[in-house]
């Protein structure tokens, strides 16, 4: 029989994998799936079709019955160029009580604790099930987690209550914004900059659809939040351009420009209302390039979507969260997660995970000690109320 690991040496082996979003996570995925078949639990696979080197993974302990709850956390990690790491980002480091390391707090020190419950649950004998479901690309927009969803609905019986680790301080977090990003590539046309009124400058383009984002921003913050948006931090619908890149020379009208308009959205308002008020602004900013010269255009493609989490009434998910936690107060956040896309499938979900957000993509990440053992002790009575469930 296989060694049973603690839940530091299972987040030390996880960490060791580089699994930063562009790389492959098949190193990680094939370890989870040798570990588990050594404690004699199947484990289940879904590769990506359109990225090969990538794949979920799932599996399911207890009875074969549906109403499982469900450990879900993500394998990949943002990446560490040019951040200033005092250690190695892929190896565990611990000192001054914290564990130092690329993914410590985001999230895999959750995943480790989830997997070691999986096992611990599988030798309980337990009576209510237990899965755990691994995916890929949440940190470039929770593109891994729906077809997941879907895949462990075809295979597994379907789980009830999920638990979604992010760092939340082991605190029950019952909502968050939902999001969703438009690649926007602007085409002008080049000319010499001394006749830049015979071309079409792409990044001079863009500032009236960046100055838009502004004025929305004002205009959200300057007004009275809705019941349900004020629980947020901030208490309205952003939108966002962290990224831009056009041009070739300062004298030369550039022809291209591309950006991603960002939106976390409060749950109140819908994406669709914000989608199509950024494609008006679009369609006037074109119109009047097309003006100039008739080539000239902006190109519009979806980056990615995510569900807000909506709060349940008497969710499932939250009252077990709770009576493990001990933690009855309201927690929102303004980050996404894969929750809102098991809620969307049907699930209950809910996010409750050791260590602090504000350390997550922060060099020098860490998971202080105190949580990873607060989250262990979760884990444990987790167990414990499912054997005797």
């Amino acid at each position: 029989m296989a060694k049973r690991l603690t839940p530091l040496e299972i987040m030390t082996q996880l960490i060791s994998f580089p699994t930063v979003s562009r790389n492959t996570n098949l190193p990680l995925v094939d370890w989870v799936q040798d570990y588990l078949q050594g404690h004699g639990i199947e484990s289940h696979r879904w590769p990506d079709p359109d990225q090969p080197h990538k794949a979920a993974i799932f599996a399911h302990v207890g009875p074969s019955e549906e109403g499982a709850v469900v450990l879900s956390g993500h394998t990949d990690v943002v990446p560490v160029d040019g951040q200033p790491w005092d250690t190695d980002p892929f190896t565990v480091t611990e000192k001054d009580g914290k564990y130092f390391g690329r993914g410590t707090c985001d999230m895999k020190g959750f995943d480790a604790l989830a997997i070691w419950a999986l096992v611990e649950a599988h030798y309980a004998n337990i009576s209510r099930p237990l899965q755990l479901a691994l995916s890929f690309d949440e940190e470039v927009g929770c593109t891994g987690a729906p077809p997941m969803i879907e895949a462990m609905q075809q295979v597994l019986p379907k789980g009830s209550a999920v638990i979604v680790g992010e760092p939340s301080m082991m605190q029950a977090v019952t909502g968050h914004k939902g999001g969703f990003g438009i690649d926007t590539h602007i085409v002008g046309f080049e000319v010499h900059s001394s006749i830049m009124h015979t071309g079409v400058n792409a990044i001079m383009a863009a500032a009236p659809l960046i100055d838009w984002a502004n004025h929305r921003n004002a205009e959200s913050m300057a007004a009275e939040p809705s019941e349900i948006a004020a629980v947020f931090d901030p208490p309205w619908t952003t939108c966002h351009v962290g990224m831009i890149e056009g041009g070739t020379a300062h004298n030369i009208t550039a022809k291209d420009c591309t950006f991603m308009m960002d939106f976390r959205t409060v749950p109140d308002e819908t994406q669709a209302e914000w989608r199509d008020a950024y494609i008006e602004q679009v369609r006037q900013v074109e119109a009047r390039m097309q003006a100039v010269h008739p080539d000239a255009r902006i190109e519009l493609s979806e980056h990615f979507a995510i569900p807000g989490l909506v709060p349940e009434q008497d969710g499932e998910a939250e009252a077990l969260v709770r009576a493990l936690s001990g933690d009855n107060a309201s927690h929102v956040v303004s980050y996404g997660t894969e929750a809102g896309q098991f809620q969307e499938a049907g699930y209950s979900a809910v996010i409750c995970g050791p260590g602090d957000i504000a350390q997550a993509h922060q060099p020098n990440e860490f998971i202080s000690i105190a949580q990873f053992e607060a989250g262990h002790g979760f884990m444990q009575r987790l167990v414990e109320r499912l054997s005797a469930a």
